[in-house]
């Protein structure tokens, strides 16, 4: 049967492969959740990127930073988000795979990553700092820096290009920003009262012979290898 898969796609980009080739060899589509190639708030990003409304795109940046979570303070009752051996990292598998497929799907795949994690004050064993440099076949380069022991939350993504840049916010639904020149235009698009139904309505549309989804296995197979490359250093200790 088809399969749909919850992201990230599995624990490493050696799984994702072997995922890959089970589902080739059986003849049946992989679809996986990263459902933000769906959301109008995202599409209205891509639709401003391909429109040339910031010119060539030169790099983008990503702050994501949040204070610690009351349920991860236990070592003794931890949530599986935190376990590595459940979710091949900590937080930043879970909230920074859903930055980097966007970008594979608005800049294309990333050809090029390195990047730095430590666990800084959190009492679990994974990851809650992470930092990392990149740069996208298309010759964009990209930074990033996640932390999750921090004093207070922020999320802000920034693509700059020649003419302009957009800022918005990967998780809450602040406006999309695009600044041109003194020109500043903001687009205030909701979240969908259910966020995996435009995907799935696409999954649909495809095994139906009427659309396309625009998130199979091996775009989100890029993604894992792309956490891979910066995690590598701090799980190979």
């Amino acid at each position: 049967k088809p399969v749909y898969v919850e992201k990230p796609m599995a624990l490493n980009f050696e799984q994702c492969k072997i995922m890959l080739e089970a589902c080739q060899t059986a003849g049946v589509p992989l679809f996986v959740a990263y459902y933000r190639r769906a959301l109008a708030r995202f599409l209205k990003v891509k639709e401003l990127l391909d429109s040339g409304a910031i010119g060539a795109v030169r790099f983008v940046t990503v702050t994501l930073f949040m204070k610690p979570r009351p349920d991860e303070q236990d070592p003794a009752n931890l949530p599986w988000r935190v376990v590595p051996e459940i979710a091949g990292g900590g937080r930043f598998v879970d909230l920074a795979s859903h930055q980097f497929d966007f970008f594979d799907f608005v800049l294309g795949p990333i050809s090029q990553v390195s990047g730095f994690a430590a666990n800084q004050a959190s009492p679990f064993p994974a990851e809650d700092v992470v930092s990392a440099a990149f740069v996208f076949e298309s010759g964009v380069h990209g930074t990033g820096v996640w932390n999750f022991a921090a004093h207070d939350d922020v999320d802000r993504v920034e693509i700059v290009g020649s003419a302009g840049r957009i800022i918005f916010s990967a998780f809450d639904a602040r406006p999309v920003r695009l600044v041109s020149g003194t020109d500043r235009t903001e687009f205030a698009i909701e979240y969908p009262a259910h966020v995996q139904q435009p995907l799935i309505q696409t999954v649909v549309d495809e095994l139906n012979g009427s659309g396309v989804c625009p998130s199979p296995g091996q775009s989100a197979a890029r993604t894992s290898w792309v956490m891979d490359q910066i995690l590598q250093e701090y799980y190979q200790r």
